[in-house]
């Protein structure tokens, strides 16, 4: 059976995508609980900019709990009279969570609709209006500055000293940023696989989501070997750095001192690849270990290449900020902001080895 064959004899339902891939300071002994109920995971979404309080659309942060972010974007275009496409958000947000959430609302030619009619409260579900302002443009994805958590595990087994050493070395150095379980769904990579060998043809929304997921995989695959080989957060001859807290990225032909105290200070990151068309930006054994991971899956970059993605760049590191953490008897409670694009399941992977109910 050859490489690209392999890839795609996967099962039904893939529980865990991340399953193969490495850990920074090894897998965790001790286990726990995730989202035994939905106030265990809380995520607040950053703006990272205020509604500038004119225009036609309407922002609004709402607060949910157990529904997903396209149910609640349905509902308002439902109470607004409008089609789905005229509701913007920033990403989307976990259904089995309490999760704040900025929307926006083109109202232009409209009445602006009583906007407490979104509102309720039943069981586990529940809708809240937290603010409502107006401004000139459409939320767009990818426009948020992060995202703040606050997050339970439950039913904790394991011995709290080599719990605090896992947290204090995340807090410390970080975690691989990894792109999360959430990611990828279910079966969605064979469903990839299928559309890249034009078995089917996705809808709009589909492909949009299937080529995620390819390039995803890709670069979880690179950053995996870099984990394992012990240098997902150090430097190799050839790498391409990415500037702390911005997308812009530089070339390092070779690591030199004030290169590698800029990588220690946390003011750069190594970067892995987001596959698509053009030239990797990478060279010597950056290049030659990215060539060796995403070679071995060419069905993925053709598929990506073909779609039209042009090559991209990632950080391999993600650093928590402001984490702290609460450990008491079978509990623990961790807080900590992410920037926009990265996944809290890939900080707590390092911490415990979680089960979701």
């Amino acid at each position: 059976m050859s490489s690209t064959e392999s890839l795609f004899t996967i099962k039904p339902v893939v529980n865990d995508p991340l399953a193969g891939c490495h850990y920074a300071y090894g897998k965790p002994s001790a286990t726990a609980i995730l989202r035994q109920r939905p106030e265990d995971f809380q995520v607040d979404e950053v703006l990272g900019f205020e509604p500038d309080g004119e225009g036609n659309h309407v922002f609004l942060k709402l607060r949910k709990r157990g529904q997903n972010t396209q149910w609640l974007a349905n509902e308002i275009a439902h109470l607004a009279g409008i089609k789905e496409r005229d509701i913007g958000y920033g990403g989307m947000k976990d259904r089995h969570a309490v999760t704040t959430q900025w929307f926006s609302v083109d109202v232009a030619g409209r009445e602006e609709p009583d906007w407490s009619r979104l509102e309720f409260d039943r069981d586990s579900e529940a809708v809240e209006v937290i603010d409502v302002a107006r401004h000139r443009r459409k939320l767009r994805r990818g426009t948020l500055t992060g995202n703040q958590f606050r997050i339970t595990l439950r039913d904790l087994r394991g011995d709290h000293d080599a719990i605090i050493s896992r947290l204090e070395s995340v807090r410390r150095y970080g975690v691989p940023n990894y792109f999360g379980e959430q990611r990828f769904g279910a079966n969605n990579l064979a469903r990839a696989e299928a559309m890249f060998k034009k078995r089917f043809r996705a809808k709009r929304n589909q492909r949009s989501l299937y080529l995620s997921v390819a390039r995803s995989q890709l670069f979880n695959n690179i950053l995996s070997r870099r984990v394992a080989d012990k240098n997902w957060n150090t430097l190799l001859d050839g790498d391409v750095m990415q500037l702390s807290g911005s997308h812009s990225v530089f070339k390092v032909a070779e690591t030199d001192m004030d290169t590698e105290q800029r990588l220690f200070d946390k003011d750069i990151h190594p970067t892995g690849s987001l596959w698509g068309r053009g030239e990797l930006m990478t060279s010597l054994q950056a290049q030659a270990l990215e060539l060796e991971e995403t070679q071995q899956y060419p069905l993925l970059c053709i598929g990506l290449e073909e779609a039209g993605l042009k090559q991209q760049r990632r950080s391999l590191r993600l650093l928590p900020e402001n984490m702290e953490w609460e450990l008491s008897g079978d509990s623990l409670m961790v807080t900590f902001f992410l920037p926009a694009g990265s996944y809290a399941t890939v900080v707590l992977r390092e911490i415990v080895d979680y089960r979701q109910l």
